[in-house]
């Protein structure tokens, strides 16, 4: 991350610590608790004590930023930061003082920040809140992001790939970094369940058959059909979601008792992809005779490859599958509609 400024006339007055935080996918209460507890803050105050960052003092929370990133203790990283770019006036606060060699916290190894790639601002800040295993930072990002960018925004561009970051991260490290994965995807399905109290949404139509939604059998992920409950719930289609790894028959006794209108299987590898099963429960019918119905059955996630899914609808993406859906309902039902501010 540069920490030049230019010629732009931020580099003459500096920055605020509102302006900081956003640059750097942090909170400002972070920033000031960081000024407060190690010193680590602006050189120059305005008239009345307002704070604004220099280049030099940008530079030293960036680095702090990527420290604690890293898994270095608070305390260790503003020392760290100090030691690199230098202390304003000379006077090294108690708290920041000490030889801590930064070669410590060097970036590239195993405890090296999550690799994002081309992300959302917002992604880095969750993933450094998810690293540090700081839960209220968490709850706040995900709830903040639901309400500025919806539901649909948000997990395609902030908690996929942050999760997916988090993935490879463990992948490459030996178990490593398993409890920042655990934390971040509780606190993502914590945010999915709660969209009914953060966003506005349709009620679902009276007597209208719902969509069951199941992993399956063996498949434990269950995030993605989260997301798709959520999303199709705030467009006012009636769900089932049975969750991870059903049986056929749970999930056969399921559409039988309900007689749902589609049928969401999710795969995330190819071993767990039953194309039988697929092929059952969309040969499943009930009603009376001459008026007979079958469900459409959607199988969903990368481990349905063409081969397995050949023969049944395919959706790219969370908002393609709501659209899908969404749609089997006709525009009389009320489901998929907005509703009104």
């Amino acid at each position: 991350m540069s920490v030049e400024f230019g010629d732009d006339a931020s580099a003459v007055v500096g920055l605020t610590t509102g302006a900081l935080a956003r640059r750097l996918g942090v909170s400002p209460t972070t920033l000031r608790s960081w000024d407060r507890r190690y010193g680590l803050g602006p050189a120059v105050r305005s008239q009345g004590r307002h704070r604004r960052w220099g280049p030099r003092d940008v530079a030293m929370a960036e680095e702090m930023c990527r420290l604690t990133a890293t898994g270095a203790p608070p305390a260790e990283a503003a020392r760290v930061a100090r030691l690199r770019f230098g202390t304003p006036g000379g006077a090294t606060p108690p708290a920041a003082s000490g030889a801590v060699s930064a070669a410590a916290y060097r970036p590239g190894g195993a405890g090296s920040g999550l690799p994002l790639g081309d992300v959302r601002q917002e992604c880095r800040g969750l993933a450094r809140a998810a690293v540090r295993l700081d839960a209220p930072e968490l709850e706040q990002r995900l709830v903040e992001a639901v309400g500025r960018y919806g539901l649909e925004r948000t997990w395609e561009e902030l908690m996929v790939p942050t999760l997916r970051a988090v993935g490879r991260k463990w992948e490459s490290s030996g178990d490593r970094y398993v409890e920042v994965e655990h934390l971040l995807s509780w606190h993502v399905s914590g945010t999915l369940r709660s969209v009914p109290l953060l966003l506005p949404r349709t009620a679902p139509p009276v007597g209208a058959p719902p969509v069951v939604l199941a992993c399956t059998p063996g498949e434990q992920h269950t995030l993605p059909l989260e997301a798709l409950t959520a999303a199709l719930g705030e467009r006012g289609v009636p769900t089932r979601t049975l969750g991870a790894a059903v049986p056929a028959e749970a999930l056969l006794a399921c559409v039988r008792r309900t007689g749902p209108v589609a049928v969401v299987l999710w795969s995330q590898t190819r071993s767990t992809a039953s194309t039988p099963l697929a092929r059952h429960v969309a040969g499943l019918e009930w009603g009376p005779s001459g008026a007979r119905r079958r469900p459409v059955v959607l199988p969903a996630g990368p481990g349905w490859d063409r081969r397995a899914g050949a023969g049944f609808p395919h959706c790219s993406g969370l908002r393609d599958a709501v659209a899908t859906l969404s749609g089997l309902y006709g525009d009389d039902s009320g489901a998929g509609r907005t509703q009104p501010s």
